[in-house]
C-alpha cells in the first residue's frame, strides 16, 4: 500500500487489489466524506475574513471607520451607486440558501447546508476573485408567522426566502440562490430576478444548465452531430434538468425530439397532475412544448436516444447498462447526480455509450458548474449587471466550450477543468460583453479590460492562498487524517461484502 499524496491523485490506487470497479468508486466517495469531515473540524470549516485595506497603524481606524467613514455613509446615501465602489458591495455575493435540497441529501435542516455553502463561496474567491459569504437561512413558517404568509407552520415557504433576499439586496452585488427544493425554487428564483436591481442567480438552476450545455455542444462536435437532429433525453425535472431543457431549446434544440422524465414518467400535454399544481409551471411549460408523441416511459423514450441528461435519483442503477444499450448510435450520457451517478461511467461505457459525464471530479469529464458559477458571476460584477439573462448563460457555455475547444478536447476531456488558468477570466469577460449587449449593464468596459481585470483578481486571490499556506497560517492536515479516511473506506466496504 503506497501513501496516499497530499494532492489526493493516488486514492484509488491504495484499495485492496481484489476491489472491483464499482467497488474502488464506493470506497472512493467514503473515503472523502471521512476526510472531509476529518478536516472541516480541523479547519473549523472553509472561511474567515481578514482585511483587504492596510493597517498602518491605530489612527487609521479613524479613517476605516468614525469619524472618517462618515463620509463614505453619507456619500452613498446621495448616490447609491457610489455602494458599489465605496465598499466591497461592487465584488460581493451572498450565498444563499434554505438547504431544502442539499446535493442528493435532501432536508438537512437550514444550518446543514453551511458546508456546501461554504464551498461555493471558496471556489468563487480561489477561482473567479469574487468575495462571497454563506448565509443559511430557517424558510420555516412559524405559529404567529401564518397569517402574515397565509401558509401553515411547520412548513418551509418561499416567500420568507424572497423576503429576506429583498432585504440583503442593499448589501450585495450579487446573490446566488443554492439548494432550494422544487417547486419553492422556481418562484424564488423567478420572482427575485424580475424584482431586484442585481443578477440573482440559481446555481443549481442557471449554473449546471450552463455547464452541460457547454459539455453538451462539445460533445456532439466529437459525435459528429447537430444539436437541432439530436433526440435528447432528460432524467429529473427538477431545477436543473428543467432549466438545462429551457438552454437547449433556446440554444437549437428541436423541442419535438425532446422528452423530460420525472418520478412519474414522461412529460407531455396529456400530464394533468402537473397541470393541476401551478407551483410546478416550469414542468408544465416543458408538458406543453416538447414530447408531442406523448411517449410515457423512461424506459420507451431511451430508446434510440442520442443524448441522455440525468440528474436525478443517485444510483448506481437508477439508470441501467440495458437502457444505456437500448441508445442510439454514439450516444452521449451524462449521469450527474450527487454524491453517486446514476451509473457509473465505466459501466456506461460497457453498455455503449460513447461520451460519459458525471458531477464529480474523480472521473473523466466532470459536468459540475464550478467551471461556470465564479466567471459568470465575476462578469456580471465587473459590469454591474442588473440581472443575469439566459443569454448571459448561454453566452457562457459558448465561452466554455470554444476555450475548451481550442485547448483541446477528445471523449475523455469534453471541457477543461477547474484548475484551468484563463477560462473563468474568458468566461468574465464574454459574459460582460452579452450584458452590456443585452442592455443589463450600469457600466461598460471593453473585452481586454474585463479579461485583465478579472485575470488579475483571480491571479491575486490565488497568491493570497498560496502565500497563508507558505506562511503557515493555513496548516496542513495530519498524515494520519489520510490513513484514517482510507481504513475506513475499505473496512465498509469489506462489511457491505459480507452481508
Amino acid at each position: 500500500m503506497k501513501t496516499i499524496e497530499k494532492d489526493l491523485h493516488n486514492i484509488t490506487e491504495n484499495f485492496p487489489s481484489d476491489f472491483t470497479e464499482n467497488e474502488k468508486a464506493a470506497a472512493k466517495t467514503l473515503f472523502l466524506k471521512k476526510l472531509s469531515l476529518l478536516t472541516h473540524e480541523f479547519y473549523g470549516g472553509k472561511l474567515q475574513t481578514v482585511p483587504k485595506c492596510g493597517i498602518y497603524g491605530f489612527n487609521w481606524f479613524n479613517v476605516w471607520y468614525t469619524p472618517g467613514v462618515s463620509a463614505v455613509s453619507t456619500g452613498i446615501r446621495d448616490n447609491h451607486e457610489s455602494s458599489f465602489t465605496l465598499s466591497n458591495r461592487g465584488n460581493l455575493v451572498a450565498v444563499v440558501s434554505d438547504s431544502t435540497r442539499v446535493l442528493g441529501d435532501g432536508d438537512c435542516s437550514p444550518s446543514g447546508g453551511l458546508g456546501v455553502m461554504e464551498g461555493k463561496c471558496m471556489l468563487m474567491k480561489y477561482l473567479g476573485g469574487v468575495d462571497a459569504y454563506p448565509i443559511c437561512i430557517d424558510s420555516y413558517i412559524k405559529p404567529h408567522e401564518e397569517k402574515k404568509y397565509n401558509f401553515p407552520a411547520g412548513k418551509h415557504c418561499p416567500d420568507k426566502i424572497i423576503d429576506f433576499v429583498r432585504m440583503l439586496e442593499p448589501s450585495v452585488g450579487a446573490v446566488n440562490l443554492e439548494d432550494i427544493q422544487q417547486p419553492d425554487c422556481f418562484k424564488v428564483l423567478d420572482t427575485l430576478r424580475e424584482e431586484c436591481d442585481i443578477p440573482v442567480w440559481h446555481d443549481d438552476a442557471q449554473g449546471t444548465a450552463c455547464i452541460t450545455l457547454a459539455g453538451l455542444l462539445n460533445a456532439l462536435k466529437l459525435a459528429k452531430k447537430n444539436i437541432h437532429d439530436c433526440r435528447i433525453v432528460l432524467l429529473g425535472a427538477g431545477a436543473s434538468n428543467t432549466t438545462i431543457a429551457r438552454l437547449i431549446l433556446q440554444d437549437g434544440g428541436d423541442p419535438a425530439k425532446m422528452i423530460v422524465c420525472d418520478s412519474q414518467g414522461a412529460l407531455h400535454a396529456g400530464r394533468e397532475d402537473i397541470k393541476a399544481d401551478e407551483r410546478y409551471y416550469r414542468k408544465w411549460e416543458l408538458c406543453l412544448a416538447t414530447n408531442p408523441k406523448r411517449v410515457d416511459t423512461f424506459d420507451e423514450a431511451i430508446k434510440g436516444a442520442d443524448v441522455l441528461i440525468a440528474l436525478s435519483k443517485p444510483g448506481p442503477n437508477t439508470v441501467t447498462k440495458e437502457q444505456i444499450a437500448s441508445m442510439g448510435d454514439k450516444p452521449i450520457v451524462f449521469t450527474c447526480a450527487n454524491p453517486v451517478p446514476e451509473i457509473w461511467p465505466h459501466d456506461a461505457k460497457a453498455a455503449g455509450a460513447f461520451i460519459t459525464g458525471t458531477g464529480r471530479g474523480d472521473f473523466p469529464n466532470q459536468i459540475n458548474n464550478s467551471v461556470c458559477f465564479p466567471g459568470i458571476l465575476k462578469g456580471a460584477l465587473l459590469v454591474r449587471a442588473r440581472k443575469i439573462s439566459d443569454g448571459m448563460a448561454i453566452r457562457c457555455a459558448h465561452s466554455i466550450a470554444d476555450y475548451s475547444e481550442k485547448k483541446g478536447i477528445d471523449p475523455e476531456n469534453i471541457v477543461v477543468k477547474m484548475d484551468d488558468e484563463d477560462v473563468f477570466a474568458v468566461e468574465a469577460a464574454d459574459v460582460a460583453m452579452q450584458a452590456i449587449k443585452e442592455g443589463l449593464a450600469r457600466t461598460t468596459m471593453t473585452w481586454d479590460e474585463a479579461f485583465k481585470r478579472a485575470k488579475a483578481e483571480i491571479a491575486e486571490s490565488r497568491a493570497l492562498t498560496q502565500q497563508l499556506m507558505d506562511s503557515g497560517f493555513i496548516k496542513e492536515p495530519p498524515a494520519e487524517f489520510f490513513t484514517q479516511a482510507l481504513d475506513y473506506a475499505v473496512e465498509q466496504i469489506k462489511q457491505q461484502r459480507s452481508k
